[in-house]
């Protein structure tokens, strides 16, 4: 499955003349999409996202910002999430990491990197957090068929295959609810992982009044997670450092 929400090609061959600069990603660079939405608290947190994929809603993700430096896949080397089930379980080919890979003449293609239990990553525990720990170790099983290879293969020989290729995008992915058709499939994810960058989904305090003009306000919480009334309560906060 070619997932709809793909950076074009046009971009990642863009990037391409930028392989002076060094990759890096923000922990605040993201977005979410479909039915994917904020949840409090997160895991041992004040805020985390929950996907949701059932008879209403088909799927939910978010999609992390690859930024301007080059990434590929030979660069990509850890992928993990924090994930609770709310309801239903893995199965169905969900939840996964999916890496938009441009590639030299198919255009833009996935790696599906699956979560759950492997080999057919299933039975995940329901009402617990858990870890996935890295999915892309040296053998780390990936789902490459898109590009050519195997359902499953090493993450190792996706990157003797396709190391060289560019990375022009990555979801974290729950569409599974088909599986599960009495209850749906709905997952909690806090502290995902992308190489070094920790995704916390917190949202920052305000720290300056002119952090709360123009709607600003309503992007910053307080220094206890609390959301500001208006721009006023915003100004007032960074004025006094109280709540």
């Amino acid at each position: 499955m070619q997932y709809k929400k793909l950076i074009p090609a046009a971009t990642a061959i863009a990037t391409l003349g930028l392989a002076s600069l060094a990759f890096a990603l923000s922990a605040t660079d993201y977005s979410l999409f479909d039915s994917a939405h904020y949840i409090s608290p997160g895991n041992a947190s004040a805020r985390a996202v929950q996907l949701v994929s059932d008879n209403a809603q088909a799927d939910g993700g978010i999609d992390y910002a690859i930024g301007s430096a080059p990434l590929t896949v030979a660069d990509l080397t850890n992928l993990s999430t924090d994930y609770r089930f709310d309801a239903g379980s893995c199965g169905g080919g969900s939840p996964r990491f999916q890496v938009n890979v441009q590639t030299p003449s198919n255009g833009v293609k996935n790696i599906f990197v699956y979560i759950g239990p492997p080999p057919n990553y299933t039975g995940c525990p329901a009402n617990v957090w858990a870890n996935t720990s890295n999915l892309v170790t040296p053998a780390s099983l990936v789902d490459a068929t898109q590009l050519g290879g195997a359902f499953y293969e090493p993450w190792s020989a996706a990157v003797a295959a396709y190391g060289t290729y560019p990375v022009v995008g990555i979801q974290l992915v729950a569409d599974g609810g088909w599986a599960f058709p009495s209850t749906g499939q709905t997952v909690d994810v806090d502290n995902t992982m992308i190489n070094s960058t920790t995704y916390t989904y917190e949202v920052p305090v305000a720290t300056a009044k002119d952090e709360c003009k123009n709607g600003g306000w309503q992007n910053f919480n307080d220094n206890n997670g609390h959301a500001f009334k208006n721009q006023g309560d915003c100004v007032s906060f960074t004025a006094s450092g109280k709540n």
